[in-house]
């Protein structure tokens, strides 16, 4: 009987623990497909224009070397949006959606007044 009980524990962890990991390979697969859909998504949305009336009113520039300092003194060099909170693009890619812009992506060396390091 001490044997059986044994064996049938060491089963149930067996069981446990298989599942357990192949529910942790599944919630991985299921985050990378996630992550990669957003990067497909950001792809297709319409670049923001430093003409847009909001990017304009917040001193959006494409590039960050292109930053009116004087109007802008809170910039400093090496800060862009690559380097924001609000930037959702991944790491490599040259334009990606951002928080302030909706439904636009925006250059991941481009700068604005609404700029925050990631923490």
């Amino acid at each position: 009987m001490y044997t059986k009980n044994r064996l049938s524990r060491s089963r149930r962890n067996f069981l446990f623990t298989t599942l357990g990991a192949a529910s942790l390979a599944i919630a991985s697969l299921a985050g990378l497909r996630a992550r990669v859909a957003r990067a497909q998504a950001a792809q297709n949305l319409p670049h923001l224009s430093p003409n847009d009336p909001l990017a304009k009113a917040l001193g959006y520039a494409n590039g960050a070397g292109q930053v009116d300092r004087t109007r802008y003194p809170t910039y400093k060099p090496g800060d862009m949006c690559s380097k924001c909170r609000f930037y959702q693009g991944t790491a490599g890619q040259a334009w990606g959606p951002c928080q302030i812009f909706a439904g636009k992506s925006v250059s991941a060396q481009g700068w604005c007044a609404s700029f925050m390091v990631k923490t």
